[in-house]
């Protein structure tokens, strides 16, 4: 039983071989294909006015020099909250609870902003594991503090986004068998149960867009020390 519970988070194979790559680019399927038109439907009218929006979200903590990580913030952002959302469907996969995957995505971004940081500004990087007034004996503690502090930014960002998700799915499943058990036995209380997993649902759709935007504004954050 205890197994079974941690199967959904197992990559799914096809003669042996895993179809991560293949769950992780289905949502891409589901956008409208662009034109040449300026309007063709409501639909892409609705997708852009989408986009429009979170780009405008993620934009706002950023100065101008940080306006062209616009594309990739935005696109990141898309990407995590479409797998996320479909994630919740029944007999779905959602790579984000992989720390993996997670770790793929906020290592290589994160470094990309120290190094920006390093590059323009190397004297204001540095100086962020010092601040202005600190007493010369707390100087040698409080640098080890802040280093580390700053390398464990991307083990941060990876293990809340699998966290918050691998424990809503977790939820999800533990209730659902239990109302499934419950319904021979207590009809009455596997309606209550019902109840709390369709509350349950709801409140995991928020928390599936909320960590996928806190991923990346942080991310924007980070940008924003280095720039």
């Amino acid at each position: 039983m205890n197994l079974s519970f941690f199967d959904q988070f197992t990559s799914p194979c096809l003669l042996g071989v895993p179809l991560v790559l293949l769950a992780v680019l289905f949502p891409a399927l589901l956008l409208p294909s662009p034109s040449n038109r300026w309007i063709t439907n409501r639909l892409s009218t609705l997708q852009l006015w989408f986009f429009h929006l979170i780009t405008k979200q993620l934009m706002i903590p950023l100065n101008k020099n940080g306006h062209k990580w616009a594309l990739l913030l935005t696109s990141l952002m898309i990407l995590l909250l479409s797998i996320n959302l479909l994630g919740l469907l029944p007999y779905t996969f959602t790579p984000t609870t992989q720390l993996s995957m997670n770790m793929a995505l906020a290592f290589p971004l994160w470094l990309a902003t120290l190094l920006t940081g390093l590059r323009n500004q190397p004297s204001i990087a540095l100086g962020h594991l010092l601040p202005e007034g600190t007493p010369t004996l707390l100087i040698p503690a409080l640098i080890m503090i802040e280093t580390t502090s700053l390398l464990i930014r991307p083990l941060a960002l990876g293990v809340r986004l699998t966290a918050n998700l691998t424990a809503g799915h977790l939820l999800i499943q533990l209730i659902s068998t239990a109302t499934t058990a419950l319904l021979p036995i207590m009809p009455a209380i596997s309606l209550l149960t019902t109840l709390i997993l369709f509350l349950l649902t709801i409140l995991e759709v928020a928390v599936a867009m909320i960590q996928a935007y806190v991923f990346v504004l942080l991310l924007s954050l980070y940008l924003q020390e280095n720039i």
